[in-house]
């Protein structure tokens, strides 16, 4: 059964999201801000990577039900996701730095954990 909630994070998304914090901070990254909203849209993570500002999208599966998680990273939430970067470059007034959109796409499956980080996915 496909866990959502609309309007709250299903435990699915919260654990993914947690997953993919850890594996971040392993890879060096700074987490800055974490589910960032601005006017309808949002970023599950931000985070720097050396100067570069990376705004990540963080997508979970634990079957083969909906396809891949990346998959489901469609031009119309690649939208979303740069409005919500749009806002927040604007309101921690950071304008000119070098930024980047990140895919971080995870397969929880019969107990096996595969995580893909997809850099500047798009």
């Amino acid at each position: 059964m496909r866990e959502r909630v609309r309007g709250r994070q299903s435990r699915i998304g919260r654990d993914g999201e947690g997953i993919a914090r850890q594996y971040l901070r392993e890879q060096g990254f700074e987490l800055l801000d974490q589910n960032y909203r601005c006017e309808g849209a949002e970023v599950d993570i931000v985070a720097r990577e050396g100067e570069i500002l990376v705004f990540c999208e963080v997508k979970m599966r634990v079957s083969d039900e909906f396809g891949l998680p990346e998959d489901a990273i469609t031009p119309r939430k690649q939208r979303q996701i740069r409005k919500a970067a749009i806002g927040y470059v604007t309101e921690h007034e950071i304008e000119g730095r070098d930024c980047r959109f990140d895919v971080v796409a995870i397969e929880a499956r019969r107990g096996v954990l595969e995580i893909r980080h997809w850099r500047d996915a798009f």
